[in-house]
């Protein structure tokens, strides 16, 4: 055959051309390639693991034997009678009939051995030895026990690696339950001992016993409590130690150490504990391999987590236990008993609800204090009341606040309105309208400016615009730095919790105004009526004048209406077209309910409504009605304690400061027409121009020195300055701070009163009285016929008559 030509030959690709090859064939050459060696390589694995499987397989079966019946002597018998019957005794001798017998009990198939591989009808050996059918004979080996093997490092040898392995050694679990056993017998013998000798003790070995014990717990509660704030990541499995001896079950000792490891653990906590929420760890995050250090805080994040929660509910059970008047668990602690430990649990609580409000499980700590706070009890409601209160006071992000306002609402409405004043009277504590007023200073304040590029170009060069970049993104750094927490995030939550705030007090308003919490809505309507939205202004002010009008309000929350009213017209009411006169009307009428038997805390709410309605209304205000609330301001000086006298007082030279034309009441000149009505009602209309205040004088010789102090400034017509002024410190401070100041809380004088000055009496003499000499002599005879006669006898003067 011809040999091919050059045409039809296959040429070698040069180097170019297989450079000019795609990257992508080549790579699903690679891939195929590799995949066919793959698919082989599982054939080949999944074959083996076959043979393996087999192979243990048999190794593992044990034989088993043939299962055979026994049969009764008497059916033995019975089968052997009817084999004789069967056979043909008639043709056989008695020699042949022995044998015949002799080979049936000696059968192949019953006597054979079956585990043989020798041939059923094979002739019969006579140099059969016993021993190797013996040897041949199935028999029962004993089974060892499988021992664990422990896969240590291969040897390296010319043929290849050797692997070596270790007998696992096996733990005699007999003796470990035997000695278990012994254990808990010494123990339980130990007990019966010990209560038999715990019967048989006295009362002073009683006592010493029960402090032996309790010095005993202090001591481990103060190892484990300082082990824990000596290394916290490292012993945070302490915690659970020292947890479980909230369980004590010692009668004698159960209460008192049960009450040390709840205040030893709210202290370990609120040392150890971060300032972040630690959240649970999602899967991928666990998935993830981490650093030994990460590994270790991770730890000791979910420990302590785990150990904060069970710790929190073993409070819980126990003030729920006390509530519900029932035992838990054992009978270590008496019924008597869980008063006292409700309490320390209570004040657990509410120590972990104001120092740990940004952690874990902060909202279960809310909703089980603000339940407590409605609690008949007084102690326990003036404890979780204070917690409150301290709680939003220093909450400067609204979080914490949000969720306690939240939860007060549920309380009110769930009980219909049937709680405690003081749980409404701490919402007053929010501070909410300090941050309002920050935001709208800030919002005066002119903002910084920066350049656009047009005026950097027209007004700057190159070097100027490059040195102006720099330090604009300097000072925008400065000004995120100093942002303390977001602006717009506290804006929303102070928003929402005023929402719910004002819900609460117009449900109350509409529902229940018959109420004992009207007081705690309408001074908490006070507080933050500048707040509220300006289309219900006038509806607000529609339904406290109708309350007002109603005549089922007491004085001081009918004053606390008119206080709320003004608060509402100061603010952004001062838009609304509305006449207050009858508010005032009001005011003037009830300050003659206020004296000295009644409440001082209604003259605080009384001179700030003086304060809101004629100080700071100055524009509004006539001077008849000034005049009108001065004279009577005078008269109320005189019936009320010396606190509320000196804050009326001052209030009065406040109101003189600010219409100076009021010192006409000084004077006792007539200014126009008509006669004082004190008895009349509306302060227009009374003629208060006409009368002057006589009333100083009287208080000019009151027993309080400040009162005499105010009394002599007000006579001298209230100077700044020269002999009748009052010194810096009493001039500068408002009325409302002067009656604190002043205040009489423990029944004693503020200041101190001296007494009256010692005088020496004097002697009555007789012969000093008597102004006429004739009179002396006849006194002077009387006396002396008295001193000559012994004894008066009535008998004798009656006979000689």
């Amino acid at each position: 055959m011809a040999p091919a030509s050059k045409k039809h030959r296959k040429k070698k690709p040069s180097f170019r051309k297989l450079l000019k090859t795609s990257n992508v064939k080549l790579e699903n050459k690679l891939k195929n390639r590799q995949f066919k060696q793959q698919s082989t390589a599982k054939k080949q694995r999944k074959e083996q693991r076959k043979l393996r499987q087999a192979i243990s397989d048999v190794s593992h079966q044990t034989l088993r034997p043939l299962e055979r019946y026994k049969k009764k002597p008497e059916e033995e018998e019975e089968d052997e009678e009817e084999f004789l019957e069967t056979l043909p005794t008639d043709m056989m001798d008695e020699d042949d009939l022995e044998q015949i017998r002799a080979m049936a009990q000696k059968a192949s198939f019953i006597t054979r051995d079956l585990s043989s591989c020798a041939p059923v009808h094979s002739k019969k050996r006579k140099s059969d030895q016993p021993v190797e059918k013996y040897e041949k004979m199935p028999r029962k080996m004993k089974q060892e026990e499988e021992k664990e093997l422990i896969h240590l490092l291969p040897i390296k040898d010319k043929s290849g690696l050797i692997p070596q392995t270790m007998e696992k050694p096996v733990v005699q679990k007999a003796d470990e339950e035997n000695e278990e056993e012994d254990v808990k017998y010494q123990d339980e013998s130990g007990e019966v001992e010990e209560s038999k000798n715990f019967l048989t003790l006295t009362p002073e070995e009683h006592l010493e016993l029960r402090s032996q014990k309790l010095m005993e717990r202090k001591l481990q509660i103060a190892a484990l409590g300082s082990a824990i704030l000596a290394d916290p990541n490292s012993n945070i499995k302490k915690l659970k130690e020292l947890r479980t001896l909230l369980m004590e079950t010692d009668p004698s000792v159960a209460v008192t150490v049960r009450k040390l490891v709840m205040v030893s653990l709210v202290e370990i906590f609120k040392d150890i504990v971060p300032s972040y929420r630690i959240r649970p760890l999602t899967e991928a995050e666990r998935a993830v391999k981490v650093k030994k250090e990460t590994q270790q805080l991770r730890e000791f994040e979910e420990g302590l987590v785990s150990q904060y929660k069970f710790y929190l509910e073993n409070l819980e059970q126990t003030v729920r236990d006390w509530k519900q008047k029932k035992h838990k668990g054992s009978q270590a602690v008496s019924l008597a008993c869980y008063k006292g430990l409700a309490e320390v649990a209570i004040r657990c609580l509410c120590e972990l609800l104001v120092a740990l409000p940004h952690f874990n499980f902060h909202n279960n700590v809310v909703v089980v204090v603000v339940s407590l706070m409605n609690e008949p009890l007084k102690t326990v409601s003036e404890m979780c009341c204070e917690a409150v209160r301290k709680l939003l006071k220093q909450d400067k992000l609204g979080q914490a606040s949000l969720a306690t306002v939240r939860v007060i609402s549920g309380l009110v409405k769930s009980r219909n309105y049937n709680i405690k004043p003081a749980v409404l009277k701490t919402l007053l504590c929010l501070r909410i309208k300090e941050v309002e007023v920050k935001k709208d200073t800030e919002q005066l304040t002119p903002k910084q400016q920066f350049m656009n590029f047009k005026d950097k170009k027209k007004n700057l060069s190159r070097m100027q615009r490059k040195w102006k970049k720099a330090e604009e993104t300097l000072q925008k750094e400065l000004l995120e730095a100093e942002a303390s927490e977001n602006k717009d995030k506290k804006l929303k939550l102070h928003t929402e919790t005023l929402n719910i705030v004002f819900l609460i007090y117009f449900r109350i308003l509409k529902k229940a105004q018959k109420s004992t919490l009207l007081p705690s809505v309408l001074e908490g309507l006070a507080k933050f009526a500048h707040l509220i939205n300006l289309e219900f202004f006038d509806d607000l002010l529609t339904v406290l004048h109708s309350l007002i009008m109603s005549g089922d309000l007491t004085h001081r929350e009918s004053l606390h209406c008119v206080l709320t009213a003004f608060h509402i017209l100061s603010g952004q009411g001062d838009v609304l077209n509305i006449d207050p006169l009858k508010f005032y009307t009001h005011l003037y009428k009830t300050l003659l309910t206020l004296h000295a038997g009644a409440s001082n805390e209604d003259t605080a709410i009384m001179l700030q409504c003086l304060d809101i309605m004629l100080t700071k209304r100055r524009k509004q205000i006539t001077l008849h009605r000034a005049l009108a609330f001065v004279k009577r301001l005078s008269t109320l000086a005189l019936h009320v304690m010396p606190d509320s006298c000196i804050g009326i007082l001052a209030a009065i030279r406040t109101l003189v400061h600010t219409f100076p034309k009021c010192d006409i009441l000084l004077d006792n000149d007539m200014q126009g027409s008509g006669v004082y009505l004190p008895e009349l009602d509306e302060p227009e209309y009374c003629n208060p121009q006409n009368t002057c205040q006589w009333e100083l004088h009287t208080l000019k010789r009151h027993y309080n020195p400040m009162v005499r102090k105010y009394t002599a400034h007000l006579l001298a017509g209230a100077p700044s300055e020269g002999s009748g002024a009052l010194a810096v410190e009493l001039s500068r401070r408002a009325p409302g701070q002067l009656f604190e100041d002043y205040r009489q809380k423990d029944m004693t004088f503020n200041p101190p009163v001296a007494g009256p000055p010692c005088r020496k009496k004097e002697h009555f003499t007789i012969g000093s009285a008597f102004l006429d000499s004739n009179l002396k002599a006849q006194a002077d005879a009387a006396l002396q016929v008295e001193k000559n006669q012994d004894s008066l006898d009535f008998y004798t003067h009656f006979t000689h008559k």
